[in-house]
């Protein structure tokens, strides 16, 4: 199922987000002809179970598709509904077609079948038809909710520093689509978690295109008659990106493959802090060797560093899955590190109460 699904999604990449196309969607425009293409080809539910409509992939399955998302700075939330209709699935809910995106950050209270509250930063927020989340009954037991987006009484509009559209909906006695109770052995913090994974494969994806990029660009460019490759400076300066861009590849694969019984939170973690420190590291070389045209709004390097700026904070900072992880193995202490790597991540890190920048 791997194979056909990299196959099908990188051509369908290919052909339709292109970096014309992408620089259009620029601002929060919404992508219609391309979410078309991927609402008629069934990814979006490639994680729901096929008793409720899906392909019943695995995460290590669908690792490749929001891989390619990130290599083709895809605007459009293809990983959150990957991420949402799964939670659904979980839930013992059918799976939702159309444009759907998930809300980590959000303050929901549940009564009944109408609920309450915030969710902030919701990906393409403004564009989507529903939003998953989580939200507490006033018993204090959390739900998977399932939102019309319609039904929001307030809605704030924001973007990041790549032009992706991170919302504010606000909702005051909004009907639910569905719900259903949060699964056992799945923390409230589950699309945080989830989310922080999809980032982290987005940013495995874009370094790869980033590096296929300014390497290309150091043979093609000429100084004193020899291409720019050639010097021992730039090929070392690669050299680092090669390796943080292989690293990042390795921790994002890692954590979507030993997320197979449910989210893998220690392995997720490494893979967001890898992710992050490569992100930072392959975006400085590479606008090093580019130079000037680098920063040009023509010039196609921005969609991807951009974006690595902005999805390496999103769903938690390296600071804040460093602080996360750190606790963990402390409070294991000496016995309990071996078990704590060999659990394949499935122990849920412990929450900080104050949460770093």
């Amino acid at each position: 199922m791997r194979e056909i699904f990299e196959a099908t999604i990188e051509r369908l990449f290919a052909d339709l987000a292109t970096p014309a196309y992408v620089m259009g969607c620029e601002g929060g425009e919404w992508p219609a002809e391309l979410w078309a293409a991927l609402d008629e080809s069934g990814f979006t539910l490639a994680g729901v179970s096929e008793a409720l409509g899906g392909a019943e992939a695995s995460w290590a399955d669908m690792y490749v598709l929001v891989r390619a998302a990130g290599r083709f700075s895809v605007p459009a939330p293809l990983g959150e509904a990957l991420l949402g209709n799964w939670l659904l699935s979980k839930a013992g809910l059918e799976g939702r077609a159309g444009a759907i995106s998930v809300a980590a950050n959000s303050d929901l209270v549940l009564d009944g079948e109408r609920v309450y509250g915030t969710a902030c930063s919701v990906p393409w927020g403004r564009n989507v038809e529903a939003v998953v989340a989580i939200a507490n009954s006033p018993a204090g037991v959390a739900h998977v909710v399932l939102l019309p987006r319609s039904a929001a009484s307030e809605l704030t509009l924001s973007l990041n520093v790549a032009g992706e559209p991170r919302d504010d909906l606000g909702f005051t006695s909004a009907k639910v689509l569905a719900q259903a109770p949060l699964p056992s052995g799945l923390d409230a913090n589950v699309l945080e978690l989830g989310g922080a994974m999809l980032r982290a494969a987005q940013s495995a994806g874009a370094l790869h295109a980033l590096l296929d990029m300014t390497a290309n660009y150091a043979s093609e460019r000429k100084q004193f008659g020899k291409a720019i490759g050639s010097f021992q400076a730039i090929q070392q300066q690669l050299a680092v990106f090669a390796e943080q861009a292989a690293a990042a590849g390795i921790a994002a694969e890692a954590a979507f493959t030993e997320s197979s019984a449910g989210l893998a939170a220690l392995t997720i973690a490494a893979a967001k802090i890898s992710t992050a420190e490569a992100a930072s590291v392959g975006a400085s070389i590479a606008h090093s060797v580019h130079g000037a045209i680098g920063f040009t709004e023509e010039y196609p390097l921005h969609l991807l560093t951009r974006r690595l700026w902005a999805w390496r904070s999103e769903f938690g900072s390296a600071s804040l899955w460093s602080q996360r992880l750190g606790t963990q193995i402390c409070l294991g202490g000496s016995d309990g590190y071996w078990p704590l790597l060999t659990s394949h991540g499935q122990q849920p890190l412990t929450r900080l109460a104050s949460n770093p920048v």
